[in-house]
């Protein structure tokens, strides 16, 4: 399953940021868990299901959307000189082994310091806080790699040793592959036979945009003033609220609203009555959902999913005229696959077994058979044909 990790500074409001993606509504918390551990739980990217324009309904929906699962980190808070252990260096940087991509958390009310120190609201600038988490991971994997080079170097001199898959094997435990190495390589310029600090530095840097890409959030958006509000903006970055989606997530699991992870908007159900705090709360909430169109949270999980990571989202079934599996339901399983992956690789996802006997797949849609080459669409649903049971 995709691993994202939410970092930032103490106090830039990572904590309420997890709680509100990881409080799952009842009807699709189906996956067994939201919460693994103190630190690690289950966010969902957010997707339309493919049953609304077909002649079956699936179970699994609600009101047409579809929640896949993901994991998701609440990496300890970064502090300047993380990788020398500072603060809770290591703790932060062992986090972040097991990220597939990072949400960059920032604090948009500028009401911290760069080590998160309470200040008033408007006083520090968050934009500085980018290039630090830049840098920390950059020094990090910078360490790891240096801590190795000189051995590296001498094997290099052996008549055919490769050394991108002797660093992807050193650097695997950071989820880091040999196609990751050789394109920061080439992106680099640097030769690895003769490489100084500074080349392997820039190396690390460029390795990591491959290996851990990263967005930003700007999170308490709707505590920060508006110059604040227009320089975030004006970078480019998302603006978004963890303490409103976890009110929403909150009220709508005590049926308080009508919510979805995601909607633009919520509606009070017929015949709730609120207290006088709740509707103050829910009108400011609001207030912040026009203007963005929703709180940014889901849109911001889906962002890191679909955009930085590129994954497409395709329903297995093994009935193809039913849309059903074994046990005659419909559409129960969906799986986020890289863009450009095929049904070979759908099969292997399923299971090793069924990969391994792979003969062919079928279009649910169209009811053709399809080559094991060909490349899989968003939305696809795809029965897999293998000797394999």
């Amino acid at each position: 399953m995709i691993t994202l990790a939410l970092a930032g500074k103490p106090n830039c409001g990572k904590s309420t940021l997890y709680r509100a993606a990881t409080l799952a509504p009842a009807e699709i918390a189906n996956y067994p868990f939201t919460t693994i551990d103190a630190n690690r739980g289950v966010a969902y990217v957010r997707v339309p299901c493919p049953c609304t324009s077909l002649e079956h309904r699936c179970g699994v929906c609600v009101d047409g959307i579809r929640y896949v699962p993901v994991h998701l980190i609440d990496v300890a808070g970064l502090v300047p000189d993380a990788y020398t252990g500072k603060g809770l260096g290591n703790q932060f940087l062992d986090h972040l082994r097991q990220a597939d991509a990072i949400i960059n958390v920032i604090d948009a009310s500028g009401a911290t310091d760069i080590e998160g120190a309470p200040d008033d609201i408007g006083s520090h600038d968050p934009l500085e806080e980018i290039p630090m988490l830049e840098t920390e991971m950059t020094m990090w994997l910078f360490g790891i790699i240096e801590k190795h080079w000189s051995k590296m170097q001498r094997q290099a001199q052996v008549k055919n040793y490769n050394v991108y898959a002797g660093l992807a094997e050193l650097l695997a435990g950071l989820s880091i592959r040999e196609e990751h190495v050789v394109d920061a390589e080439r992106e680099s310029g640097i030769n690895f036979r003769s490489a100084q600090a500074e080349d392997l530095q820039k190396f690390a840097r460029i390795l990591l945009k491959y290996s851990k890409p990263m967005i930003q959030a700007g999170n308490k958006a709707d505590q920060a003033p508006a110059e604040l509000i227009a320089k975030v903006k004006g970078a480019g970055i998302s603006l978004i609220s963890g303490a409103a989606e976890l009110a929403l997530r909150s009220a709508a699991e005590h049926n308080l609203i009508i919510y979805h992870p995601g909607d633009e908007g919520f509606r009070i159900p017929d015949g709730v009555t609120l207290n006088a705090a709740q509707q103050e709360g829910l009108a400011k909430i609001r207030g912040f959902m026009e203007i963005y169109g929703g709180t940014g949270v889901q849109q911001m999980i889906n962002r890191a999913v679909f955009e930085l990571l590129d994954q497409i989202v395709v329903y297995p079934v093994e009935d193809e005229t039913h849309l059903t599996d074994a046990k005659g339901r419909v559409l129960p399983d969906a799986f986020l696959m890289k863009k450009g992956s095929t049904p070979h690789d759908l099969a292997y996802q399923v299971h090793t077994d069924i990969g391994k006997g792979f003969l062919y797949a079928i279009d649910a849609k169209t009811k053709m058979r399809i080559k094991e080459t060909t490349l899989l669409k968003d939305g696809d649903i795809i029965k897999i044909v293998s000797t394999a049971k």
